[in-house]
């Protein structure tokens, strides 16, 4: 019984992260997510006390899952931090050349719509944005050790720094609708770690 009852809301959940990536949190209603989902309404309020309840537990799904593919692209696998690293942002452009870097990513979707409108959903994702900056700062502290990155900036500022543009990198991406943003935020990376244009496979 268990085993159904958390399928059924993670059904949910997959649902309405589709919808919602494509259209916005405010956008879409409820009935749109179930009549998607093929629950009925009773069966939402079931798990979720209220829509605003069912964003936050998105997100947290969302953010567990976007923590997990990060955590197996830096993992220590023998080659240099720095080569990890950029996987990472790499990642970003193999995004972008499918034409979904901005939509794919809830933090450029949802940050500023759910800000003023959800302090939960908003700690949600101040929280996964925090855990995202720690990793690639650990990672950052692993290439000074291993020397495949200059020692520079402290890790934690370096990490926060590059965040910060990669995310606003996507939020152009989105208005121009071409990578040009994202391109710039690769070479500003590189530059700002002192790598090479490549790393050995």
């Amino acid at each position: 019984m268990r085993t159904h009852q958390h399928s059924v809301r993670q059904h949910i959940l997959a649902t309405g992260q589709e919808i919602i990536t494509g259209k916005g949190f405010s956008a879409v209603g409820l009935n749109e997510i179930l009549a998607a989902a093929g629950v009925p309404k009773g069966s939402f309020y079931h798990y979720f006390k209220s829509k605003e309840q069912f964003g936050e537990a998105l997100l947290e799904n969302y953010v567990g899952d976007y923590l997990a593919e990060l955590d197996a692209l830096l993992a220590p696998d023998g080659s240099p931090a720095a080569a990890r690293l950029m996987r990472y942002w790499d990642s970003w452009l193999i995004l972008s050349d499918a034409g979904c870097a901005g939509s794919r990513c809830l933090v450029v979707k949802l940050s500023g719509e759910v800000a003023d409108m959800s302090d939960a959903m908003r700690a949600v994702l101040l929280r996964g944005t925090n855990d995202i900056v720690q990793r690639l700062a650990a990672c950052i502290e692993e290439g000074f050790a291993d020397g495949s990155i200059a020692a520079g900036p402290q890790p934690q500022q370096c990490a926060l720094a590059l965040y910060e543009m990669w995310l606003g990198a996507a939020l152009l991406t989105k208005l121009r609708r071409d990578p040009s943003a994202l391109d710039g935020a690769m070479h500003a990376t590189r530059a700002l770690l002192h790598l090479p244009g490549t790393f050995p496979a």
